[in-house]
């Protein structure tokens, strides 16, 4: 690495070279004469953190990643990042800038250039460290985590500039127009996804860039790579989606109206996701989220009871106030309880009680097998054309298993995931949602071993269609009927004031479904923004 500037600037006083090796025999927990000191506890002083900041960042700049991970908490995994910075990123000319520290947080800012095979570029960005004590003798190191050297890193994530190994693509909707992540936001992650399953096929050529390549971890997560500075352009290949323009549009405003919303409308004939979008733009928790359903999991259940023969729409079917399962007592939001009442008036009003009652009378294989026999959930076998999560019904037993009819326990599921169930419902038949068209790469998707039988059907649909029009959805709904259906739920999750928000519906040939998370009752929360959607139609 080519140092520009030897010192370190630290709230605009240059930390010289002494920093290298401040501290002597002293800041290892030894005096001159090597007896051991007392392990220093508590919070690090001001002059700790500066001091152990000065070094670290003036090591880094200087060119010497030994050194600069020497005074952090993991100096294997630092040395090899920091290594990699000029070897593998090619960056020089680096100049790292301290702000103000807080407690033990300090800001900095670096400048550098990329330079690679005669082309080169400025780049510049914010990061921060932390300054903790070493457990081992309390010194005071930097609490190593890769984001500390690029905050787009996570820890086994490293830096590389090259060649793209991956050509770039211009993503189209299903009118043919341009998907920026000017014009939709939330997509994001959607082009990052794009790129690395169809950049190679696309007809693109690579170009020379500065990226992220994610380690196991990451991949494990679902995040792809990510370009941080591109050099020279490739040319990029085309791909065609699914989306429609008008309703990621209005996708895309109805999420930025409330916290951590995501939605996802598909269409029922054919599986084709017409939106996706996040108010959030990171995590794409609308297809890749991983979050227990809460009552929009009592579509797949009811359809499991009636199939049973265990309950029936119009019969007469128990909702007392709690019912005690496995050791737990279960309850109804305000203990509420309805007498003499209907199994379709149970679903309507989201009774617990109502599927809770009938756990004992089910195996615990039995809705793990409906979700995925009918709905084509929970099999890992979904390819809609980028990183997509197809949800999980373990087969539990005892307290668990009845948490799961009600959408809670190990269940776990995404807007896409409920999105497809409410189109599944609608259409009669599981068809695996798809963002690209199979035909572009011949992959196969997913299907369901059997469907419904059509008196389960009618009667999952009169269900669905009673809630939006006089059930928990109705306020949402309103004016959307008569061809439609919808599921409100609210998911407990532990450490959260409020329940996360779910909605799912169908209205003639979309459906949709949406969260927001610790927001609330979803008729209130995910409602409005699935019925907005669901009423422009597309």
């Amino acid at each position: 690495m080519v140092g520009g500037v030897i010192a370190v600037v630290v709230g605009g006083v240059a930390v010289g070279a002494y920093t290298l090796s401040g501290g002597g025999a002293e800041a290892e927990g030894r005096t001159a004469a090597g007896a051991h000191k007392k392990v220093k506890t508590g919070p690090v002083t001001a002059l700790e953190t500066q001091t152990t900041a000065g070094r670290f960042l003036t090591a880094w700049q200087q060119g010497r990643p030994s050194r600069a991970a020497a005074a952090t908490s993991d100096a294997a995994a630092a040395g090899a990042l920091l290594a990699g910075y000029a070897k593998d990123a090619h960056l020089e000319n680096v100049t790292l800038t301290q702000g103000t520290p807080s407690g033990g947080k300090v800001p900095f800012s670096v400048k550098a250039t990329v330079a690679y095979k005669g082309v080169s570029k400025p780049l510049r960005y914010d990061s921060a460290l932390t300054v903790v004590r070493r457990a081992a003798d309390g010194a005071p190191v930097v609490d190593w985590h890769a984001a500390v050297v690029h905050p787009d890193l996570k820890d086994g994530d490293t830096l590389v500039t090259g060649e793209s190994g991956t050509p770039p693509v211009k993503a189209l909707d299903r009118d043919g127009g341009a998907i920026t992540t000017a014009a939709y936001p939330s997509l994001g992650s959607v082009l990052d996804g794009l790129r690395e399953k169809y950049g190679r096929t696309a007809g693109g050529r690579a170009g020379v860039e500065l990226r992220v390549v994610r380690g196991k971890a990451s991949k494990k997560a679902g995040l792809s790579d990510k370009t941080l500075a591109e050099l020279s352009e490739g040319t990029p290949g085309t791909v065609r989606t699914t989306l429609s323009p008008s309703l990621q549009s209005a996708a895309e405003r109805e999420v930025s109206r409330r916290d951590r919303a995501s939605v996802v409308v598909v269409r029922p004939s054919t599986g084709e996701i017409l939106a996706v979008a996040n108010s959030g733009h990171g995590f794409d928790t609308a297809l890749q989220g991983s979050l227990a359903p809460g009552s929009t999991m009592k579509v797949i259940t009811a359809s499991l009871l009636i199939d049973k023969g265990l309950a029936s729409a119009d019969k007469e079917h128990p909702c007392p106030k709690t019912f005690t399962y496995g050791g737990w007592k279960f309850h109804n939001d305000d203990d509420f309880e309805i007498k003499g009442g209907t199994f379709k008036a149970s679903f309507a009003r989201s009774c617990n009680t109502a599927f809770i009652s009938q756990a004992g009378k089910l195996k615990d294989d039995d809705l793990t097998r409906q979700a995925q026999d009918v709905f084509g959930l929970a099999r890992d076998d979904w390819a809609i054309g980028v990183p997509s999560f197809d949800g999980a019904v373990p087969v539990q037993s005892a307290a668990q298993k009845a948490a799961s009819l009600i959408g809670q326990g190990g269940v776990r599921m995404n807007p896409l995931n409920m999105a497809s169930v409410a189109a599944t419902v609608r259409s009669g038949t599981f068809r695996q949602p798809y963002l690209v068209s199979p035909d572009t790469d011949h992959r196969k998707r997913a299907t369901a071993s059997r469907t419904l039988s059509a008196s389960t059907l009618a009667q999952l649909r009169e269900l669905m269609a009673y809630t939006a029009s006089s059930g928990t959805a109705a306020q949402a709904m309103a004016g959307l009927g008569p061809d439609y259906g919808a599921k409100t739920g609210s998911a407990e999750v532990d450490g959260q004031k409020k329940p996360n928000g779910w909605f799912t519906a169908y209205r003639g040939d979309l459906a949709a479904a949406g969260v927001v998370q610790a927001g609330g009752h979803g008729g209130d929360t995910a409602g409005p923004i699935v019925a907005a959607l669901l009423k422009k139609g597309g």
